[in-house]
């Protein structure tokens, strides 16, 4: 969906549009070509990459972990001559670790431009990095490293299951009209190989995570407030992926909608009529003061499924400052008429989310 990543520098404007050349906007019929889609859009305005997932030590303890890469556009086409240090492209990438066993939530943030190779998204390099948080590709296999100053990780991810693509016809739609809408990509099942390390040392670790990767121009409607997006992978290896977006007034969007994996691999579109999510318990941040919906129960009566959707740990809100949006995101547990793990995203409880 289009969700998250903001800060100052993806929510300042981009140049006049009587200054630059337009964007390109997410329409129907667009031909995804892999691998060369899974990296860098630089005719759209804003794009993402993002990297979630729930792992075990071989030592029996639990974490999840996010690393997410986000480019802005800040000129569609420069007049001026080409500077390493311009700031025709902006890159933020976010950084999160869940110590479920010794209830331990931790995050980091990092702003950069491109520069002389300070952060990219690069075919040609078969990468995605800002400075030392990488996520490489060595055929289909996608490696991510990630130094912060109280953990460390590297993963070696392995596809078990083609990319997904959302919505109908090659876009996920936001709202009404042409282009207000996003290019959706996910892996909704990678196994997980590799290592974590915290104060308490280094755990080998196996487990299954979810890819994202979306591109778009169109910005959030002015009464679209914020969202909640829910990824599941569920027993009898089976995907879920659901969103809400939330307007003014307390009513939900329309356009909200998911999808549908299969054992094989085949997805399905779920409009915003064939699920529904209701808040069960919430938790109220001491910092933000914004009150998330920890506990939810999701229905999807097509396909018989019934579940209670709860928080590994309450505390996994990624504060902002005065400018800078706060958001929660963390590892979740679904229990009911399946069971599994996943990730929840929550946005727009501390104030609206403005992404321009």
């Amino acid at each position: 969906m289009t969700r998250r990543r903001f800060l100052p520098a993806l929510l300042a404007p981009a140049a006049r549009a009587s200054e630059e050349p337009a964007y390109r906007l997410a329409l129907p019929g667009y031909r995804y070509e892999f691998p060369r889609d899974h990296f860098a859009h630089p005719d759209f305005r804003t794009e993402w990459w993002y990297y979630t997932g729930n792992v075990q030590a071989a030592t029996g303890g639990r974490f999840g972990f996010e690393l997410v890469f986000f480019r802005q556009s800040r000129r569609r086409n420069p007049r001026h001559a080409k500077s390493s240090w311009g700031v025709d492209q902006v890159y933020l990438a976010h950084l999160a670790l869940t110590d479920a066993g010794r209830g331990r939530f931790s995050s980091h943030k990092r702003l950069n431009r491109a520069g002389p190779g300070l952060a990219g998204a690069s075919f040609a390099e078969r990468r995605v990095w800002n400075g030392n948080w990488s996520a490489v590709w060595e055929g289909e296999r996608q490696i991510l490293t990630a130094l912060a100053d109280d953990f460390r990780f590297r993963l070696e991810l392995t596809p078990l299951k083609p990319p997904v693509i959302h919505g109908v016809g090659g876009v996920s739609q936001k709202a009404a009209g042409a282009g207000k809408a996003s290019h959706y990509v996910s892996f909704s099942r990678l196994r997980v190989d590799g290592q974590i390390e915290t104060d308490a040392g280094v755990s080998r670790v196996t487990g299954a995570a979810w890819m994202d990767h979306e591109w778009f121009t169109h910005q959030l409607e002015s009464d679209q407030v914020g969202w909640d997006w829910f990824s599941a992978q569920l027993d009898g290896n089976r995907e879920l992926m659901l969103f809400q977006l939330r307007q003014r007034g307390g009513g939900i969007d329309p356009f909200s909608a998911g999808t549908y994996v299969g054992p094989d691999g085949s997805s399905r579109p779920l409009t915003r009529d064939e699920f529904s999510l209701e808040p069960l318990r919430r938790w109220t941040s001491p910092r933000s003061k914004a009150a998330y919906p920890v506990e939810w129960r999701i229905r999807v009566p097509a396909l018989s499924l019934d579940l209670t959707a709860r928080a590994v740990l309450d505390a996994q809100e990624l504060a902002g400052g005065e400018d800078e949006p706060t958001y929660w995101e963390g590892a979740v547990d679904y229990r009911g008429s399946a069971a599994g793990v996943g990730y929840l995203e929550m946005t727009g409880y501390d104030r609206p989310i403005r992404l321009d």
